[in-house]
C-alpha cells in the first residue's frame, strides 16, 4: 500500500501551476544613465557649479533688465555735485551706493548696464567661435586627406597670429566700434582651439562600430555626422567653449581698457577701467569697482567650465 502521507507532502510543497515563478534578486536595475543625463546627476551635486550658475544668471539677469536693479542712467553725469564721490555703503543700491566716477556718473549704474556689453560679447563670441571651430574640425576629421591638410593648415594659420595683437589690428582699422565690431574681430580669430579639439574627437570616433555600421547600411555623409557623429564629439568641445567664455570677456575689458575696443557713449565695465586709472590716489574705489567686477564675472564662466569638464570627461572623477 502506498505511503499517501509522502505523497501529500510532495503534493502540497508543488507550487501552483500558475504561480508566478519566485525570485529574490530584488528589483530589476533602472536603466543605465548616458553621458549627459550622469553628467548633470554630478553637476547638481558640485558646489562650484551651483555658485558659478548663480552668479551667471544673475548677471544674465542684469544684462537683459538692468533697470530691475537702478532707476539711475549711466550717462548721467553732474560734475559739480557728484564729481568723485566716496561710497555711500547705507544706501544698498541706490545711485551713491558705490560713488561716483571722475565724469559725476553713478559707478553702481554704470556697474549694472556694463554686464550687457561684456556678457552679449562673451556668449555671441563663443556661440560664433564654437559652431565654426566645430563644422571645420569634423569636416577636416571626418574626411581626412587633402581636406585635413587644407583645413589643418589654415587653423594652423589662424592659431600663430596672438589672439590680443591680431584683435588690436583689426579693430584699429575701423573707426567706430561697436559692440557687434569687436564681436567680429574676436570670432575671427578665436574658433581655432575648438577646431583643434573637434578635429581629435572626430577621428576617435569615425572608427566607432556604429559609424562603420551606418556607412555599410549606406546612411548618407550628412546623416552620419549630424546623427552619430556630432552627438558623440560635441562634449569636449562645449568643455573648452564655457572656459573660453570668460576668457573673451577678459578680452573685451582689455580691449577697451587699451582704448582700442568698445568706446562711448557705450557703457562698458573695460571703459570704465580705463577712465579711472588716472583716479588711482585719490579715488581708488572708481578703478576697483569695476575691476572686481570684472574679476568676479571672469571667474564665475571659469568656475563653470571647470565643473562641466569635471563632469563630462571621466578621468577627472
Amino acid at each position: 500500500m502506498p505511503d499517501t502521507t509522502a505523497l501529500k507532502s510532495t503534493d502540497a510543497s508543488a507550487a501552483p501551476v500558475d504561480a508566478p515563478p519566485a525570485t529574490d534578486a530584488g528589483p530589476a536595475p533602472g536603466k543605465p544613465r548616458s553621458l549627459w543625463s550622469d553628467a548633470w546627476h554630478d553637476l547638481r551635486r558640485n558646489p562650484l557649479f551651483i555658485i558659478s550658475m548663480v552668479l551667471i544668471l544673475l548677471l544674465a539677469v542684469m544684462s537683459i533688465f538692468p533697470g530691475l536693479f537702478t532707476s539711475a542712467s549711466p550717462r548721467e553725469a553732474n560734475l559739480a555735485e557728484h564729481y568723485l564721490q566716496h561710497p555711500n555703503w547705507g544706501h544698498f543700491f541706490a545711485p551713491d551706493w558705490l560713488g561716483y566716477d571722475g565724469q559725476g556718473r553713478s559707478i553702481y549704474a554704470r556697474l549694472v548696464y556694463g554686464a550687457r556689453a561684456s556678457i552679449t560679447v562673451g556668449v555671441v563670441v563663443t556661440l560664433a567661435v564654437t559652431i565654426t571651430g566645430l563644422v571645420i574640425g569634423m569636416l577636416a576629421g571626418y574626411f581626412g586627406g587633402w581636406i585635413d591638410t587644407i583645413l589643418s593648415r589654415i587653423t594652423d594659420v589662424f592659431f600663430g597670429v596672438p589672439f590680443i595683437v591680431g584683435a588690436m589690428v583689426i579693430l584699429t582699422s575701423f573707426e567706430k566700434r561697436s559692440v557687434w565690431v569687436v564681436i567680429l574681430s574676436l570670432a575671427f580669430l578665436g574658433w581655432t582651439s575648438i577646431a583643434r579639439v573637434a578635429r581629435g574627437s572626430v577621428i576617435t570616433i569615425k572608427q566607432a562600430d556604429y559609424v562603420v555600421a551606418a556607412k555599410a547600411l549606406g546612411a548618407s555623409t550628412t546623416r552620419i555626422l549630424t546623427r552619430h557623429i556630432l552627438p558623440n564629439a560635441i562634449a569636449p568641445v562645449i568643455v573648452v567653449a564655457t572656459i573660453a567664455l570668460g576668457g573673451y570677456i577678459a578680452a573685451e575689458a582689455t580691449l577697451s581698457f587699451l582704448g582700442i575696443g568698445l568706446a562711448e557713449p557705450t557703457v562698458s565695465w573695460g571703459i570704465d577701467v580705463s577712465a579711472a586709472k588716472d583716479q588711482l590716489r585719490n579715488a581708488p574705489y572708481v578703478l576697483v569697482i569695476p575691476s572686481v567686477m570684472v574679476s568676479i564675472t571672469v571667474l564665475s564662466f571659469l568656475m563653470f567650465g571647470d565643473a562641466v569638464r569635471n563632469a563630462l570627461d571621466p578621468k577627472m572623477r
